[in-house]
């Protein structure tokens, strides 16, 4: 076996445009599409839960905000689906079907309007989110925070605009209106001047002199800083927050993720379509039989096609973070993680390669037919539930779990950053789909002879 690998290393040395051009080309494809990802569906689908009592006025400062109006413009960025309670709308996060919830709890309108009171409240609204994948859980915070921000920022000028009457009352009299009476309030700066003429008429000496002073320097005190308020006020531009939870999942970075992504297609690509190539090229050449015929056995020849590409498989993924690390920080503390991680996705597609180099008769046919099944795959494997039905997902979910891409990229994942998925599992899966796909090549192969 060992001359065997000697004779494949030494073909790539004989063809270095060829091995340029197979480690490089899936390097580029795999960062373009990984650092692509960062974009969501344009109409994100999320469950809407309104809790408002309805009819309910909201109005602030004497204007009525139309909250059908705001409800119509909400769902028109997102495909909002109407759930009848936070219980169903936590299940339709938890299996996908949607990529999060909005909900606006009972008290909302009673909490808005009670900023522009004298006892305003917090009013908040409930966000659930689903982060297994950081791409969907990225985009609905960014999308409901954009939303929210435009909403936040119209309600902020008009509470800013009531809150700065308000002081403009204290500051300089007039009437104000409490619980339907009207009152009459004299203001700070009349209060002063009144202060200061009785303080003047009084005798010198009289020891209600100081008193009345210092009542004035503090009133004095209050209009200076007082007169800023309205500027403090006008930089107020979130009254309403966001109770965000968390429904299931931890997941990485999102620049992690995609570095994951780019580097389990770059697995993909590099050891795929050298496995395929190299089992289809002996029995192309008519090696192959004269190889298993007393050199080395079929089931060896197997092995060390999935070595060479385990070996490649390392050193290229190897390779690649390596370079990616000088843009965008990896944990290298972690690295003891990684090497198990790339193995056995190596180990995944090399299986794989070797079924589809086993089916096909020649080099060019098995290369063919390995991008066209691990490129469909791999896009398949990144698509976020809840942009697509649920039944479609559910397909989707076979096709992930028969195939070495979404396991590979768990365990790249895993390996790369704490929060990610477990890597256990996924090695076992890539383990369990290695021995499927090697006992698949190993019936192919029969058909060489």
């Amino acid at each position: 076996m060992r001359w065997l690998l000697l004779k494949d290393l030494q073909i790539m040395r004989r063809s270095p445009l060829v091995t340029a051009l197979l480690i490089i080309y899936p390097i580029v494809i795999a960062v373009l599409i990984g650092f692509a990802l960062s974009r969501g569906p344009d109409t994100p689908k999320v469950a809407f839960l309104n809790q408002v009592p309805p009819g309910a006025p909201f109005e602030i400062g004497g204007e009525n905000f139309d909250l059908a109006g705001a409800k119509s413009e909400l769902c028109s960025r997102l495909d909002c689906i109407a759930v009848d309670s936070e219980e169903e709308a936590r299940q339709m996060v938890e299996s996908g079907e949607v990529l999060g919830a909005l909900i606006l709890p009972a008290d909302l309108i009673e909490k808005l309007q009670s900023l522009g009171g004298l006892t305003p409240e917090d009013p908040v609204v409930k966000v659930l989110v689903n982060e297994e994948d950081p791409i969907k859980g990225s985009f609905v915070d960014d999308r409901i925070n954009a939303l929210l921000s435009e909403a936040n920022l119209r309600i902020s000028q008009k509470v800013s605009e009531v809150s700065t009457s308000y002081l403009q009352i204290l500051l300089d009299g007039g009437n104000f209106s409490l619980f339907g009476q009207g009152l009459d309030i004299l203001g700070l700066r009349a209060s002063s001047e009144i202060l200061q003429e009785v303080s003047d008429a009084l005798p010198a000496g009289s020891p209600d002199i100081a008193k009345l002073e210092s009542v004035i320097r503090f009133s004095d005190l209050a209009i200076d800083n007082l007169g800023v308020a309205d500027e403090l006020l006008g930089s107020v531009t979130q009254p309403i927050g966001v109770d965000k939870e968390v429904v299931n999942g931890d997941s990485p970075s999102l620049d992690t993720f995609a570095i994951a992504v780019a580097a389990t297609i770059t697995l993909m690509f590099v050891t795929v379509l050298l496995v395929a190539g190299s089992l289809a090229l002996e029995r192309e050449e008519n090696a192959f039989a004269r190889l298993t015929r007393g050199l080395i056995g079929k089931s060896a020849l197997l092995a060390e096609k999935i070595l060479l590409g385990v070996i490649v498989a390392v050193l290229v993924t190897l390779l690649m973070l390596a370079g990616l690390s000088i843009f965008v920080p990896l944990e290298w503390s972690r690295f003891l993680l990684w090497i198990p991680a790339i193995v056995a996705g190596g180990a995944g597609f090399a299986a794989f390669g070797a079924a589809i180099g086993g089916a096909a008769k020649e080099v060019r046919a098995a290369s063919l037919l390995a991008f066209m099944i691990s490129l469909p795959v791999a896009f398949l494997s990144l698509v976020p539930s809840g942009s697509v039905s649920s039944g479609l997902f559910d397909v989707i979910g076979v096709i992930e779990a028969i195939f070495p891409f979404d396991p590979a990229l768990r365990a790249l994942e895993g390996a790369l950053d704490a929060g990610g998925p477990s890597i256990g599992i996924a090695i076992l899966h890539l383990a369990i789909l290695a021995a499927a796909y090697t006992a698949l090549a190993r019936v192919a192969v029969r058909r060489f002879i």
